[in-house]
């Protein structure tokens, strides 16, 4: 999957343009709209990891952070 893709899925989900990289953006997303909340890790791809199970959207963002 190539970046664009992804953000366009991620975009469709989220329902509003996002930009991943963003951690506040990405943790206020999860928090208000998806009642997803982070559990504290040393970094953000860290505590995403440990819900990715929770929601489609998280893997999406997970996997346009490592590319």
């Amino acid at each position: 999957m190539d970046k664009s893709f992804l953000l366009q899925r991620i975009s469709i989900f989220a329902g509003i343009e996002l930009d991943p990289a963003n951690d506040r953006a990405v943790q206020q997303l999860l928090r208000d709209k998806f009642n997803i909340a982070l559990p504290q890790r040393r970094t953000l791809d860290e505590s995403l990891k440990s819900v990715a199970s929770d929601h489609e959207l998280v893997g999406l963002i997970l996997n346009y952070r490592s590319l």
